[in-house]
């Protein structure tokens, strides 16, 4: 898989390092990815408690998801170049602070409002902070031990997204130390310090050569483009939709057209633009922005509503929760490794094979739901361990795949663009799938429906729409490449 400009190493990298001291740095900044995508899968087993605890709508648990997804792909473009010019240990140290102090500020917050703020801080120093660490292992390492670090990044991606929805459920059913769901926040602290005191002793500084322009203005302009579009929707139902909302709601697209007139200037100025219009007239570069606002939209409010279904509908307790998604990350880590490896021979058709596999996975899961009963456990971990094989199949190997036919010169500007859409896709899913589930929940308990059926009859709702888009992304998949790029 091509890596983006703003992940790789910069020239005159520091001395490779070696030994006990290449173990030390890749520990510190493997613990901090860790600990980032742990926060991303985390809260979803929580949101009925923290819900319960702060008083917190439909609107605030949507946000607490999609600010944050969204903070993190604001953040990675703008963060990398960050890297490049001010020194990726400097900036990944800076990031790792204020993610920690974000978590702090998350575990103390008196409402739902302050939890939100914190969650989008939290992102914005993900933002920061991830880029650092490719780009810490690809300056800082040999090609042979930097093939085994990126692998050991790989393996953490498994881990997390397999301890997130667990340890979530864990630490809210323990009540530890009294926190309840204010734990899944705390835990990051004591990671985070360990992880500042080794990173600031043993970590390399590496830059890139000169020094990268930071295109404020359009970073600026594309998160108030999707501010202006998820905002009504998140927040519409408890507005009463108003004409207003629809105003703010068409604003996001001007604000858009405003956004892409500023980066054909850059470009023409010979300025460094976050997106080169150009690229959208590239095939694979334009097919893999639909397939994955619609594959990573699709997933991005999954684990959320089926928790506030098996919660809040079937009664099960958090750490229930956690068990029954546990299946899908264990099936995601099965073929993420496949899928990974065979890309550069068989990438379109994995991806293919991988959607249209989470398709089949949700019309069983619909099967389930659908009829209004509590489903037993084996009759969710089934589909969700078959969503998993397709998830494996799909995600660790898309980026790869559109980026072999985009020209080489652009791999970079366009594998940061896709990246940041990955998390766009992830924030959007939150916004229009949550409206649907939240709305067809209320109609079904104002027709007199029961709990349990009302929302098994919601999930069911949002796995329709989830199947619409994994086949449409199945079918636009046909734009792309049919392999992704050998690996260096």
């Amino acid at each position: 898989m091509t890596t983006p400009t703003h992940l790789q190493g910069g020239t005159a990298p520091p001395t490779p390092l070696s030994g006990r001291t290449a173990v030390v740095v890749l520990t510190a900044i493997l613990a901090a990815s860790f600990m980032e995508l742990l926060d991303a899968t985390i809260v979803s087993v929580a949101a009925p408690a923290i819900a319960h605890d702060l008083g917190a709508g439909e609107a605030a648990i949507q946000w607490m998801m999609a600010g944050y997804t969204l903070a993190v792909g604001a953040g990675l473009i703008t963060g990398g170049r960050l890297g490049d010019s001010y020194g990726r240990r400097r900036v990944f140290l800076l990031g790792l602070a204020a993610f920690m102090l974000a978590s702090a500020g998350c575990g103390l917050a008196p409402g739902s409002g302050a939890l939100v703020g914190m969650r989008i801080v939290q992102g914005l120093a993900g933002g920061l902070m991830i880029p650092q660490v490719f780009g810490i292992i690809r300056a800082s390492f040999e090609p042979g031990a930097r093939a085994k670090a990126l692998g050991a990044y790989g393996a953490v991606l498994g881990m997390a997204s397999v301890a997130g929805p667990l340890l979530g459920g864990i630490l809210v059913e323990t009540d530890l130390f009294g926190l309840g769901w204010r734990a899944i926040f705390w835990v990051n602290v004591p990671i985070a310090l360990i992880a500042l005191a080794v990173g600031a002793r043993a970590l390399p500084e590496s830059r890139a050569p000169g020094r990268s322009r930071l295109d404020l203005t359009g970073a600026l302009l594309a998160a108030v483009a999707a501010v202006l579009l998820l905002l009504p929707l998140m927040q519409g139902r408890e507005w009463g939709w108003p004409w207003w909302g629809f105003a703010i709601l068409a604003l996001s697209v001007p604000v858009a057209a405003l956004f892409l007139a500023w980066q054909r200037r850059l470009t023409v100025r010979g300025a460094q633009p976050i997106l080169d219009p150009a690229l959208l007239r590239v095939r694979a570069f334009a097919g893999g922005l639909a397939v994955s606002l619609l594959f990573f939209g699709a997933i991005g409010s999954f684990f959320l509503l089926l928790s506030l279904y098996l919660q809040l509908g079937a009664g099960y307790t958090a750490l229930d929760t956690g068990l029954v998604i546990l299946p899908y990350a264990i099936g995601s880590l099965v073929t993420s490794g496949i899928g990974v490896r065979f890309a550069h021979r068989f990438g379109r058709a994995l991806l293919t094979g991988g959607a249209l596999t989470l398709a089949v996975s949700q019309v069983a899961l619909l099967l389930v739901v659908g009829d209004g009963t509590e489903p037993a456990y084996w009759s969710l971990a089934a589909p969700l361990f078959l969503g998993g094989l397709g998830l494996g199949l799909t995600a660790p190997s898309l980026i790869g795949v559109v980026l072999a036919g985009v020209p080489a010169r652009d791999a970079g500007a366009a594998g940061g663009v896709l990246t940041t859409v990955t998390q766009i896709g992830n924030a959007l899913g939150v916004a229009v799938l949550g409206v649907v589930f939240f709305t067809r929940l209320d109609d079904s308990l104002a027709g007199g429906a029961a709990n349990l059926p009302a929302h098994g009859d919601a999930l069911a709702a949002i796995l329709l729409w989830q199947i619409g888009c994994y086949v449409g992304a199945a079918a636009l998949m046909f734009l792309l490449p049919p392999r992704a790029a050998s690996h260096e």
